[in-house]
């Protein structure tokens, strides 16, 4: 029998919310949301908690580390427009990201980390799900914003209607797995308009009517449960002036963050942390373009100097506003794409093409900036320190175990026989504790 993959598995989509909501159908309030008990245990994993929400930034199609976060000036190959120089020690291409450079005392760097897998589909899913997606367990496992979504159910208030997980220009985000569907993420584009149909088109008064005529239908415990929670947090979100506020923004808010979709998924990320009404964990998917395998220097708008310029003017706009509100202490951005690429000259197509060394990006949340974990050899490609305590290659899991340690969360814990990191009882992936200044 065919086991389903994660993404298989039933997620809370845009499309589903409104659809329903637009016809008029809803349920119980969030208030009244059925309760999940699971028995869990632990293997004493001691969380940082030092987190109260997740940004997490996938650079889908691996962007270039030797022309990024592990710069590597190639003589007669790296264009000169780079403009590479020191800060702070950190060899910086602060010709392609400039405002970054400015704010390097604000992130730390982990250049020690290394892909399990250089298939784009199979890497997205394992960078999400923090495992093997083909491996045991892996057709079951949830998104880590699900884990962190079921873990965090507890502290929800009836006034927090946004979703506890949202995944923003994220389509293809990896689902629940085998938690219930209401932990999967809220799957939305980030658009200046905000959310659409947030409103019914017959208007508010017939719209209440059809919930109460459907709570009446719908009364009886059963199958239908999960959809009543579809249909309560769809309710939830219209006829709201704040989901308005969070999800549209301005032409020039939109500038301040690169006028890109990554931009404004930053920015609307930004507004839906500071709104404060349930939001813990949110994705963000950048499809723009970084798997390079040919013309990878080309002046186009698909050419890494591009590609970085616009990476460059959406984290560095997110890392200021985070900081100007008071949430960067509290927000852990986590960055990396699923694997890394080819290092030195470039192929004959004058591309990178797919390779295992990678880089992560972590700041805020506790974070120590200013910091460097790991260093690789001249070339980039291969470690030559790995720079923390376990004396190995950073891996997903690691990073998987760092983002729950970071929001609390027991990286040991298993759920239901599932282990919330893999291979907790024999310790063999665990935080990245340097990260918090651990020498």
């Amino acid at each position: 029998m065919r086991t389903s993959r994660p993404f298989d598995r039933p997620h809370w989509t845009r499309r589903r919310f409104f659809r329903l909501a637009g016809a008029g159908v809803s349920g119980a309030f969030l208030a009244q949301r059925y309760a999940t008990a699971a028995p869990t245990s632990s293997s004493g994993g001691a969380p940082r908690n030092t987190a109260r929400n997740i940004i997490f930034i996938l650079l889908a199609g691996g962007p270039s580390q030797v022309d990024t976060f592990d710069f590597k000036m190639v003589d007669g190959v790296t264009p000169s427009s780079f403009a590479p120089a020191r800060i702070s020690g950190v060899l910086w291409p602060t010709g392609i990201m400039p405002q970054l450079a400015d704010r390097l005392g604000d992130i730390a760097i982990v250049r020690s980390m290394r892909a399990h897998a250089l298939v784009h589909s199979l890497a997205q899913s394992w960078v999400q799900i923090g495992r093997n997606p083909s491996g045991s367990g892996g057709g079951i496992a949830p998104h880590i914003g699900s884990v962190v979504a079921i873990e965090k159910d507890q502290e929800r208030t009836a006034g927090e209607k946004f979703p506890t997980f949202l995944a923003l220009n994220s389509e293809n985000a990896d689902g629940p797995g085998y938690l219930a569907a209401r932990y999967a993420a809220f799957k939305a584009p980030a658009n200046r308009s905000g959310l659409p149909n947030v409103t019914h088109p017959a208007g508010r008064a017939r719209f209440e009517r059809r919930v109460n005529l459907l709570r009446s239908l719908d009364a009886a415990p059963g199958p239908a449960d999960a959809y009543r929670d579809f249909y309560a947090a769809a309710q939830g979100l219209t006829y709201d002036p704040a989901v308005d506020r969070a999800f549209s923004f301005s032409a020039g808010n939109s500038a301040r963050y690169g006028s890109s979709n990554l931009g404004d998924a930053c920015l609307t990320a930004f507004q839906v942390l500071a709104a404060d009404a349930g939001t813990r964990f949110v994705q963000i998917t950048s499809n723009d373009g970084w798997d390079m395998h040919q013309s990878i220097y080309s002046s186009g708008p698909l050419g890494i100097a591009s590609r970085a310029a616009m990476l460059d003017l959406a984290l560095s706009a997110l890392i200021d506003d985070l900081k100007a509100s008071g949430l960067f202490a509290s927000t852990m951005v986590v960055m990396l794409g699923e694997f890394g690429r080819t290092v030195g000259t470039l192929t004959t197509s004058q591309g990178r093409d797919h390779y295992p060394q990678q880089f992560a990006v972590f700041a805020g949340g506790g974070v120590k900036g200013g910091k460097v974990i790991g260093a690789t050899n001249q070339s980039g490609a291969d470690v030559s320190e790995f720079g923390w305590s376990r004396n190995r290659y950073v891996y997903m899991e690691d990073v998987e175990a760092t983002i729950y340690s970071a929001m609390g969360i027991d990286w040991t814990r298993c759920r239901d026989g599932f282990e919330y990191t893999p291979f907790a009882e024999q310790d063999l992936y665990g935080p990245v504790n340097e990260l918090w200044g651990e020498s």
